[in-house]
């Protein structure tokens, strides 16, 4: 049998329209694949036997259709246009400002960039080199780098206008990939530098940051089933081995086209969603999921997960794992999970379960249990493939255990503002990156013990961007 060839198309923001994604999934289908896959990147994957792929190119190629095969030079962009209208709050970022974003780039990105609405917890904030986050301001974006190959992320020191976003993500690229020594798999980067190459040459319209980004607590939406949005209904579908059927994919598309649906949107979770449905429509794609037989409505810990695109390992181990969260009837509301084995992909969770060995394994959690930020603390290490559920559990005790004791008890006899000093803990985070040094963890990586204060510290840098001690500022809240 000849050697299967992966192949790659973005699907750019994570939406595209019936009519193509149909065309795409007739290609794939008269070069022999049966079934597709979503990556998380929002990309549509599928493979075809080498003997097929002289006759998929000329279709492929044919249509227009960027695509790569058994590669990935160029990561797809993605956004949160996916979550506009069901999973975000009113703000200025409208599916408009989306599609204006999406046709100015006038070239495929080599790093990966986001586009992200800061008020949704869907779409992921940092997983991108170029992470856009919209701001309060009326089409002023927040741009935080995360230079390649690094965990060194750095916010641009003022706000992006939407319509320069292509063009300052095409310059930061350039200076980047001309001057890789610098910015490019380095252990220590000058940010400051990057920005003055940058903007060198270049007129972008600018705005002054007067307010930090405020990054949300995470709760998951679910994602899944008929769903009311206004006074129609979204139609979300997950399947458990991540392989959608290309003749039911075909049948939605068409079902799309009959009932005036323009759009498909691709999630980060692997999962397809269908929005506007019309009240009168729905028993038709009722009819349609039971044609193909398939189940919605999965339980919430199955759902809030991410695994590494196309590692049949880390899906096996993550349905080991569902069930066994199952069988114990585990709450993990508020948390989300991923699996990693390789060192450099960009998933991401609050908590990560991370390979070490072939059959051994470290937990890690982002230090508030929020999967949008990016400072990670060791909770076990050295587990076998079999104790992970019972520390998994364990955790997300602790997990609860805080939220409880974080939760400022009803008070009848006294103000908020007679809280007393003792009700207090104050930390120190980077005004850069937001993470935190705290006295009561100390910092494993800067190989500083848990009980030094932050005051005693002599140049001290933070863990995850390299700032100094004097980017810190105090951060006080009620314990």
């Amino acid at each position: 049998m000849d050697n299967k060839q992966l192949i790659k198309i973005n699907l750019p923001g994570g939406v595209t329209s019936a009519g193509d994604f149909y065309e795409m999934l007739i290609i794939a289908q008269n070069a022999g694949a049966e079934q597709v896959r979503f990556g998380n990147r929002q990309q549509l994957y599928f493979e075809v036997e080498e003997s097929r792929l002289e006759d998929l190119e000329f279709d492929i190629l044919s249509a227009g259709i960027d695509h790569e095969i058994n590669d990935d030079v160029y990561p797809n962009i993605t956004s949160s246009y996916i979550a506009d209208g069901i999973f975000n709050q009113e703000n200025w970022l409208k599916e408009g400002v989306y599609k204006d974003i999406f046709d100015l780039f006038d070239y495929q990105p080599q790093l990966k960039i986001n586009l992200v609405d800061s008020n949704q917890t869907f779409a992921p904030f940092f997983t991108g080199n170029l992470n856009f986050i919209c701001s309060p301001v009326s089409n002023y974006w927040y741009l935080y780098i995360r230079f390649p190959k690094t965990n060194i992320l750095y916010c641009w020191p003022v706000l992006v206008y939407s319509d320069d976003i292509p063009a300052i993500g095409k310059a930061i690229q350039q200076v980047i990939f001309a001057n890789k020594s610098l910015f490019y798999d380095q252990a220590e980067i000058s940010p400051d530098e990057l920005y003055q190459l940058v903007i060198t040459g270049h007129h972008f319209v600018i705005q002054e940051i007067d307010q930090p980004l405020a990054i949300p607590e995470f709760q998951l939406p679910y994602y899944e089933g008929f769903n009311r949005q206004g006074n129609k209904y979204w139609l979300g579908i997950y399947r458990r081995n991540e392989l959608f059927d290309i003749e039911f994919l075909k049948e939605i598309c068409s079902l799309c086209m009959q009932t005036r649906v323009g759009q498909l949107y691709i999630s980060a979770w692997k999962s397809l969603l269908v929005k506007n449905i019309e009240a009168r429509h729905r028993p038709l794609w009722g009819n349609l999921l039971n044609k193909y037989r398939v189940n919605i409505r999965h339980a919430s810990n199955e759902l809030n997960w991410q695994v590494e695109d196309h590692c049949s390992r880390c899906l096996e181990l993550k349905q080991l794992l569902v069930r066994e969260f199952e069988e114990a009837d585990l709450r993990t509301y508020g948390l989300s999970f991923a699996i990693k084995r390789s060192p450099k992909s960009g998933i991401y969770g609050s908590v990560m379960i991370r390979a070490r060995m072939p059959d051994e394994f470290e937990i890690v959690h982002t230090r508030d249990f929020n999967h949008n930020t990016r400072e990670f603390v060791i909770y076990k290490q050295g587990v076998s493939k079999a104790d992970l559920s019972m520390h998994l559990k364990a955790l997300c005790d602790m997990f609860y255990e805080q939220q409880c004791n974080n939760q400022l008890p009803l008070q009848t006899n006294k103000s908020n503002n007679e809280i007393k000093p003792a009700d207090q803990k104050t930390v120190h985070q980077c005004k850069s990156c937001f993470t935190i040094y705290d006295e009561l963890y100390g910092d494993m990586l800067n190989s500083i013990e848990p009980g030094i204060p932050f005051e005693s510290l002599v140049n001290y840098e933070c863990p995850t961007c390299g700032s100094e001690k004097e980017n810190f500022a105090e951060l006080t809240y009620v314990e």
